[in-house]
C-alpha cells in the first residue's frame, strides 16, 4: 500500500521562499512572490548544499552569478597577500554575488560557508530566461537583489559587503 504523505524533495522552493518572507532586514530579498510565482521561478534556480567551510566565491573570478542563502550562514571575505579580514555574515533568507550579477565586474570578496548551508544559484543566462518568459517575476527579483546592493552600498562604512 502507497503512503498517502507525498515525500518532498530535499530542495523544495517553498523552504527558500519561507527565508526570504522570514528575513526582513535590510539584506533580506523582500519580495512578495505568491506559492505560484515561486513555482514559475524555481525551475531558473539551481539548489544545492555546502558543508562547513566550502567556498561559494573566490574574490577576483569573473562570474556573473547570484546566490540566494535557504539555510546556514556565510563568511564573506577579502584577501591581500598580508592578511584576511572577514567583513560581513550573511545569514539565511539573504543573497551574495549581487554586485558581480550586475557589473561584470570582478569578485571583490570571497564567500565561504560558515556551517552547512543549502543555496540557490541563478546565472545570467537563466535570469535571462526568466525575464524573457515570466518579465514580472524577472522584475521582483532584478528590484530585489537591487535593494540588497543598495542597502549594502550604505552600509559601506560599516564593511557590510557587496560580492
Amino acid at each position: 500500500m502507497r503512503s498517502s504523505i507525498a515525500t518532498l524533495d530535499p530542495f523544495d522552493v517553498r523552504a527558500l521562499a519561507r527565508a526570504m518572507e522570514l528575513n526582513t532586514g535590510a539584506e533580506g530579498l523582500n519580495f512578495a512572490l505568491s506559492a505560484a510565482q515561486w513555482e514559475l521561478l524555481a525551475p531558473y534556480l539551481q539548489p544545492f548544499s555546502v558543508r562547513a567551510g566550502e567556498m561559494v566565491i573566490q574574490q577576483g573570478e569573473l562570474d556573473r552569478t547570484v546566490f540566494l542563502l535557504e539555510s546556514g550562514s556565510l563568511s564573506v571575505h577579502y584577501e591581500d597577500e598580508k592578511s584576511r579580514l572577514r567583513l560581513a555574515m550573511v545569514a539565511a533568507g539573504s543573497v551574495v554575488g549581487e554586485r558581480g550579477f550586475f557589473s561584470h565586474a570582478p569578485r571583490s570578496a570571497s564567500v565561504q560557508a560558515a556551517g552547512p548551508s543549502v543555496l540557490w544559484r541563478l546565472n545570467a543566462v537563466r535570469f535571462g530566461e526568466l525575464s524573457n518568459r515570466q518579465p514580472a517575476i524577472g522584475l521582483q527579483v532584478a528590484m530585489a537583489l537591487a535593494s540588497v546592493l543598495a542597502a549594502r552600498l550604505r552600509e559601506r562604512p560599516r564593511r557590510i559587503a557587496s560580492t
